[in-house]
């Protein structure tokens, strides 16, 4: 029999929808597999997930969660492509309707219209800084902004840009304006080689502004997102653990039963996945009944990132022990998969973060 992870039909992640819902998913999981690699294809993927996926907080939040954890465990790379297209989506729909701000008199957002594909560029690094000028009541953006994902390859994007008095807002930009020059990103990673993070210029280009300064981190969709990557990152670890399983079966197959140890470690990253997944389901139910639109919304953010993020490396680290190095040297969807998600983890700050949650929990945010 052959057990190999390419054999089988992609199966959805389940965090608590009924099982006739993620069925559903099957198409787009199967085109997931198809464009493996395939940057245009990735992007006509997000844009198809985008159509049907329901937005954070809207009393689905379960079913976004395990379509962006189901797309990435088919690949890590195609979940890393799609997040950012469905947090462009639910942040635009969080600025619909937004009244003038401050008195700048720009165009209402509700008449830029959500075609072509999204990346959100929120990264911030030394040496670079992205400004946004008044002009003639609205905005232009002047400067650069780092770490923006497939940048040349978008259409749109929101991006933060800081203001003249100090604070920080959040714009939506056409991407093929005038002005806007995308540099080489030299991306020399071995994981997520084909979604490159560069840095885009800005020159004098116009930007609808979304929200008041400051609204960008406020809004309680700040904190969803964030724990929106998170279930991407879980869809990773369900492949490590899908994949670990599958090579014992295989191994049995050819008369190597696991020995005690391998079966330890299949059973505990059993019990982690399945408190992992009980906790996003719990804590997608929260966001649903407006338990978490208020400021301890980034606290639980913080939570769920951190959990999932020491879960992952975890996972990697029992598999990669028990399986040696036969499958990083030879099994290409294997490494793919460890390199990918190695490098999307490093998105979660490890003990910066937790330190982050630390000084919120020493103001009393916490529910113990």
């Amino acid at each position: 029999m052959n057990r190999t992870p390419d054999s089988q039909r992609p199966v959805a992640v389940r965090i608590s929808s009924a099982p006739e819902d993620l069925a559903g998913l099957g198409p787009l999981l199967a085109a997931a597999r198809s464009a493996v690699g395939d940057v245009p294809a990735l992007l006509e993927l997000a844009k198809a997930a985008a159509a049907t996926a329901p937005n954070p907080g809207e009393g689905r939040t379960a079913f976004l969660w395990e379509i962006l954890a189901s797309v990435t465990a088919v690949d890590v790379a195609a979940g890393r492509a799609i997040e950012p297209h469905l947090d462009a989506a639910a942040i635009l729909a969080q600025a619909t309707g937004q009244a003038a701000l401050n008195g700048w008199d720009c165009p209402d957002f509700d008449g830029v219209h959500f075609d072509g594909a999204w990346g959100v560029f929120a990264a911030e690094a030394a040496g670079l800084r992205l400004q946004a000028k008044p002009a003639d009541g609205c905005f232009l953006l002047h400067g650069a902004k780092p770490w923006c994902s497939l940048a040349a390859q978008l259409d749109h994007a929101v991006v933060t840009a800081h203001l003249d008095d100090g604070g920080r807002a959040a714009f939506a930009v056409d991407l093929h304006a005038h002005g806007v020059s995308f540099e080489d990103p030299q991306w020399t990673s071995r994981g997520l080689t084909e979604i490159p993070s560069g840095t885009v210029h800005f020159g004098a280009v116009p930007a609808v502004p979304l929200g008041d300064a400051g609204w960008y981190y406020r809004r309680p969709g700040f904190a969803w997102g964030g724990m929106g990557v998170a279930a991407c990152w879980l869809g990773g670890a369900v492949a490590v653990a899908r994949g670990f399983k599958v090579s014992l079966l295989a191994a049995a197959d050819g008369g190597r039963e696991p020995d005690q140890l391998a079966l330890a470690h299949l059973g505990e990253i059993d019990r982690t996945l399945t408190a992992l997944t009980g906790y996003l389901a719990r804590t997608a139910a929260r966001v649903d009944a407006g338990e978490l639109s208020d400021r301890g919304a980034w606290s639980e953010a913080l939570r769920v990132r951190g959990n999932v993020a020491t879960a992952v490396e975890r996972i990697q680290t029992l598999a990669s022990q028990n399986l040696g190095p036969a499958p990083l040297a030879f099994d290409p969807v294997y490494g793919k998969r460890m390199a990918d998600l190695s490098l999307y983890i490093r998105q979660h700050h490890a003990m910066r973060d937790d330190a982050q949650l630390g000084a919120l929990t020493l103001k009393g945010d916490h529910p113990w």
